[in-house]
């Protein structure tokens, strides 16, 4: 198969893509995010990276807080709408009636329309060009309640999940794999006992 060079750039897809809340429950902001992800896991830590000129990075600079709300697939024009308009402007929460909750560790809202969010606090401020990113510690982690199995497992193929890729939204699809599948012994039939 013959490969094409292009240009140097930020391709890097699929990514996730969130509506990160900032400001207060009281006045409250949402702004779309595809540059985000996970960074450790102890502690929880993760980033989004925003341009200085958004509205929104003034207000996670100010408050040193922000939420990271996953989106399901129905909530795509939203999610769009979110990060075209500015919240210095608009105000997102009326205008595409997402509602504000007050979270257990931060004050910055969580977007109760979403089916999982982060509560995050910012531990440092990277600026690195044409993005700031703002590194932060995962302090709660708020699920829909159905999205716990009778087993207690959190069931995130129930979410209805959207990813963002090179300027399209994509709907999560099938699971195709599970993490250590291609190594994890497999049960015969016959025995019950693992080969």
């Amino acid at each position: 198969m013959s490969k094409v060079s292009l240009k140097s750039g930020a391709l890097l897809a699929p990514l996730p893509v969130v509506l990160v809340g900032c400001g207060t429950v009281e006045k409250p902001n949402a702004l779309t995010v595809a540059w985000t992800g996970i960074v450790n896991s102890d502690p929880p830590m993760t980033y989004v990276s925003v341009r200085p000129s958004r509205y929104s990075h003034r207000l996670i600079e100010e408050s040193g807080e922000f939420t990271i709300n996953l989106p399901s697939g129905n909530m795509t024009r939203t999610l769009d709408s979110c990060g075209v308009l500015t919240g210095a402007k608009v105000d997102k929460f009326k205008k595409f009636s997402l509602e504000a909750v007050k979270g257990t560790k931060v004050e910055a809202p969580i977007i109760a329309n979403c089916p999982v969010s982060l509560e995050c606090k910012v531990s440092q401020k990277l600026s690195l060009g044409s993005h700031d990113m703002f590194l932060a510690t995962i302090e709660a982690v708020i699920v829909d309640e159905e999205l716990i199995d009778e087993k207690g497992k959190l069931r995130l193929d129930k979410a209805h999940l959207v990813c963002y890729s090179h300027g399209d939204y994509i709907a999560l699809g099938k699971k195709i794999g599970s993490f250590g599948y291609s190594v994890r012994k497999h049960r015969t039939k016959k025995d019950g006992k693992k080969k």
